[in-house]
């Protein structure tokens, strides 16, 4: 089945913002609380939060009646992408990789996408696409070595960067499965529905990788959680923010313009979550902060004209 999207307006881009900059806060709050609670165990907390949050205006798609149980098949692969590996992999990958390590990797995703998008899913690859995907990762390699080039070659992957790797891969699908829509109408037309779709299914496949890392088969010596006023206040973030309202707007995102279009805007997170960092440790912005806006900006400018 074949995509056909819609040009990239100014609405459509505001939202597509939203969630770089959510999950850019993701990332620094993932790092703040690493201490306090486990990777896994952080993003099934997450999404148990997102599903109470989601419960009052969407538990009708829950009924035994609903469309959902038909196409329980797609849903527990959209979870099992989107839910239950993207975050608990970006999460786990935080504990042995650096931030720069992991969102170099993340960076990579128009790349996939766009060959997700030609081997898989009948989408032409244009050469503006190719350029556009290239002008960005620039951009963001500009932030990550701050202005220095040579920052990159001490570079080391661990296998952190695995993980984060894999996420992206996993991310890239999910995106394309948005796009088609093989699901009812009556759980499509309405955001809310289709998140928990999504969520029902992702909790499952969390919970399971959580009781697989208190089983302790992660390596991990102390899994235990120090709750604490941060930690809830964190939990609240990342469910509300990162999940519910990030998702929201991507989904939207990816219906309206398609995944290679899209696939630009996660460029945007490493940047934000740099601008963020500099904002919690009081410096000012430099030059190249605005350097590298502008590539990614014209990146996706780029690559989204018809």
């Amino acid at each position: 089945m074949s995509f056909v999207p819609h040009a990239l307006t100014p609405r459509t881009a505001a939202l597509l913002l939203v969630a770089p900059l959510l999950w850019a806060g993701n990332a620094i709050v993932g790092r703040m609380v690493q201490e306090l609670i486990p990777p896994l165990t952080l993003n099934f907390l997450r999404w148990v939060l997102a599903f109470v949050l989601l419960l009052p205006i969407a538990h009708q798609v829950l009924r035994r009646n609903s469309p959902l149980w038909p196409h329980w098949k797609h849903y527990g692969l959209l979870g099992l992408l989107g839910v239950g590996c993207y975050s608990s992999l970006q999460y786990l990958a935080l504990q042995t990789s650096t931030p720069m390590n992991v969102t170099l990797v993340a960076s990579s995703a128009p790349v996939f996408m766009l060959a997700m998008g030609a081997f898989f899913f009948n989408q032409v690859v244009r050469k503006r696409q190719i350029f556009g995907a290239l002008l960005s990762i620039v951009g963001v390699l500009l932030v990550l070595c701050r202005g220095d080039w040579h920052a990159l070659t001490h570079v080391q992957l661990v296998l952190g960067d695995v993980f984060v790797l894999i996420a992206t891969v996993c991310w890239a699908w999910y995106s394309w499965l948005l796009s088609h829509t093989q699901e009812p109408a009556q759980v499509r037309s309405n955001w809310a529905f289709f998140l928990m779709a999504q969520v029902v299914f992702g909790l499952a496949w969390s919970g399971a990788f959580t009781a697989v890392e208190w089983a302790g088969y992660t390596g991990m010596v102390n899994v235990q959680i120090s709750w604490s006023w941060p930690l809830v206040a964190a939990l609240v973030y990342v469910a509300a923010g990162p999940s519910v309202l990030a998702y929201r707007c991507w989904g939207l995102g990816v219906q309206r313009v398609g995944p290679n279009i899209t696939s630009f805007f996660t460029n945007l997170t490493p940047v934000f979550a740099a601008t963020l960092s500099v904002i919690a440790l009081g410096e000012l912005p430099q030059m190249y902060h605005l350097a590298a806006f502008v590539m990614i900006i014209g990146g996706i400018v780029v690559s989204s004209r018809q």
